[in-house]
């Protein structure tokens, strides 16, 4: 009858284990947390950041927008990765800025400062080219950048990967 207790007990353990290991492993495969919004860097406890970045491009096919354009983003990438976090910033300061209003499969709207200012994944699925549509401020911003964080798995990442400067059109 011990022995059978022993099972038991040790089958609950393993089981208890397994679902917190599990729970803490896919705690970051539904989206970057609210904590990677300013320095673009996944929370992972062991990932390692990894340079250079010879695999991902963020860009887009205009070098000029006005305000209140819509600019077609796209991430291309030789590899396959799990995870990401996309943000447009002002060059001038920073700044997360804009809205993005199509999103591909596999993605979800994340809310960093402004509502849709960022785009993060919603599912471990692997990914390699995607493309987002980003809408500019009705007012003024200044030349801006897009940046990508690229998760290739729990353990490798490259943070902050950008684009060339996309110019707002009819600055001095």
């Amino acid at each position: 009858m011990e022995d059978s207790r022993r099972a038991h007990i040790a089958v609950v353990g393993w089981a208890c284990t397994t679902l917190c290991l599990v729970s803490y492993v896919a705690a970051f495969s539904h989206g970057a947390s609210l904590s990677a919004c300013t320095d673009m860097m996944p929370g992972h406890l062991r990932a390692q950041l990894h340079s250079p970045n010879n695999y991902v491009t963020v860009h887009t096919n205009m070098s000029f927008y006005s305000p209140g354009d819509k600019v077609p983003v796209t991430v291309r990438s030789t590899r396959d990765f799990m995870g990401f976090l996309l943000q447009a910033r002002k060059v001038s300061s920073d700044e997360i800025t804009g809205t993005f209003i199509f999103i591909p499969p596999g993605s979800k709207l994340l809310t960093c400062f402004e509502d849709g200012d960022t785009v993060t994944h919603s599912d471990k699925s692997l990914k390699r080219n995607l493309s987002f549509v980003w809408k500019a401020p009705d007012q003024p911003i200044g030349d801006i950048k897009f940046f990508i964080s690229v998760v290739q798995s729990y353990f490798v990442y490259w943070a902050k990967i950008e684009s060339a400067v996309v110019a707002q059109r009819g600055q001095n």
